[in-house]
């Protein structure tokens, strides 16, 4: 995963988020300030969740907007917020990580994929929930997989 897509500075740690809605603001917020995508890509991961809920299992969900939003998305990139507590994304689904995506082109499959192999380890989604430096998370997704 190249290192403009995924730096530290789109990682915030020991978040306490009490709603769905809110963990998918904050997840969809970086990717605003960070300059990836327009405002209105948040209305659109909102609407992409009620769709169908983005929780992958294993107590991540990736949230990312819809078909339609491509014209918000101005270049690729990652969000990564860690929720140690859990956030409810519902049917007792528990969030301990949230990836937002924005993907420009087709390039969010790519993402997509690496984000899939590391997480499919168990044992890397408790490195991820336990890491205390951005740092650390970086070096699962670079070196992890």
């Amino acid at each position: 995963m190249s290192n403009s897509i995924l730096t530290k500075e789109n990682i915030l740690l020991n978040t306490t988020i009490g709603t769905k809605e809110e963990a998918i603001r904050l997840t969809g917020s970086i990717l605003v300030d960070k300059g990836y995508v327009d405002a209105s890509y948040i209305d659109k991961m909102l609407e992409r969740e009620q769709l169908t809920s983005t929780y992958m299992g294993n107590f991540v969900a990736i949230p990312h907007g819809t078909e339609d939003s491509k014209p918000f998305v101005k270049e690729s990139g990652i969000s990564f917020v860690q929720v140690p507590q859990g956030v409810d994304f519902g049917g007792g689904n528990i969030v301990k990580l949230l990836i937002g995506i924005a993907g420009k082109d087709n390039e969010h499959l790519d993402i997509l994929s690496t984000i899939a192999i590391v997480c499919s380890e168990e044992e890397n989604i408790e490195k991820l929930v336990a890491a205390t430096t951005a740092e650390e998370i970086l070096a699962i997704f670079e070196g992890g997989y």
